[in-house]
């Protein structure tokens, strides 16, 4: 079997493509390397059933050559992070929604199984404890860019179950919440990373708002797992699956888990949401899922908790700032 994983050189699609190759399968790759870097794919750049194509999802030949090549596709080449969509709204909203577009219409034309990566960002700013698959969407006013990423993963999803009531497209979708792990990079947003790197440069590790925010983190490995899962089970085909973890931390007790396991001494510092972003900028209070469909429907329940996450991470993170100095 033949795997096409678009933004396969990203912190994802790479782990996901080492999964791929573990199992004996081959993986072909699209990746424009805007946000991915080649050195997250070392590990199976030189395996004979790797292939790498470096362009866009946006490009609807290349992606109709790739699907038609491939027996199913993971869809996870996106423009992510709150960063990155506020400081380039246009590049993230035609990524998101032409990229779906040509993937899933590719697939529909050469009857291939998709796996579309969506976003807990899909919830806005409902004020829930916990997202079920079902709940409404609660988001703010189309002048603030951050809602943007949210609209955009929805009009995915949204194309993606037309696809499937109309055109008879095998998809589900895989709601992401708080990835993380080795390669993962904070500069577009992501807030692991941003904390274990300022800790163990000793600077001032930067809480937004009051820290008082509620997350839930699923470690890359369990994020692997359950996409190959969803996609190997037809019952979930045409249905939508929150994948993440029920552990919750707010984001003050994160930073003070990242001090103690690094030994930092770095203070915590926290900045005003304006500041940090931009006039205006809201966030979501709350932002764990409601992961018991995902449990009944392929047995799913993540292995590694928080304290695993952190510390893999500072391991990872420690080693690439050795390299760089």
């Amino acid at each position: 079997m033949k795997s096409l994983v678009t933004g396969g050189a990203g912190f994802i699609g790479s782990h996901l493509c080492e999964r791929v190759i573990a199992d004996g399968d081959s993986v072909a790759v699209i990746d424009d390397l805007s946000t991915g870097s080649l050195k997250n794919l070392s590990g199976v750049k030189d395996n004979p059933r790797f292939q790498f194509i470096q362009g866009s999802v946006t490009d609807a030949e290349l992606v109709q050559r790739c699907v038609a090549e491939c027996d199913r596709v993971f869809h996870l080449a996106a423009a992510v992070g709150v960063k990155l969509i506020i400081e380039s709204p246009l590049h993230a909203l035609l990524v998101n929604t032409l990229g779906a577009h040509n993937v899933l219409a590719s697939a529909a034309e050469h009857a291939k199984k998709v796996f579309v990566a969506s976003s807990s960002e899909i919830y806005g700013k409902s004020e829930k404890e916990r997202f079920k698959e079902e709940d409404d969407r609660v988001l703010g006013p189309t002048t603030i860019s951050r809602w943007g990423y949210s609209d955009t993963k929805a009009l995915d999803e949204l194309l993606a179950f037309a696809y499937f009531r109309e055109k008879g497209l095998p998809v589900v979708v895989g709601r992401l919440f708080n990835v993380c792990g080795p390669r993962q990079v904070g500069r577009y947003g992501m807030v692991v990373p941003r904390f274990v790197t300022a800790a163990l440069k000793g600077e001032p590790i930067p809480v937004y708002g009051d820290g008082q925010q509620t997350r839930s983190f699923l470690d890359i490995r369990d994020a692997v797992e359950a996409c190959i899962r969803l996609m190997e089970e037809p019952s979930c085909l045409g249905q939508a699956f929150n994948i993440g973890s029920g552990e919750k931390v707010t984001i003050l007790e994160l930073a003070e888990k990242v001090k103690r396991l690094t030994g930092s001494t770095s203070p915590i510092h926290f900045i005003p949401y304006d500041e940090a972003y931009s006039e205006g900028f809201e966030d979501m209070r709350y932002r764990v899922p409601d992961a018991s469909k995902l449990k009944a429907a392929v047995g799913f329940t993540p292995k590694y908790g928080i304290e695993e996450i952190l510390s893999e991470t500072i391991e990872y993170l420690k080693k690439e700032t050795a390299v760089e100095r």
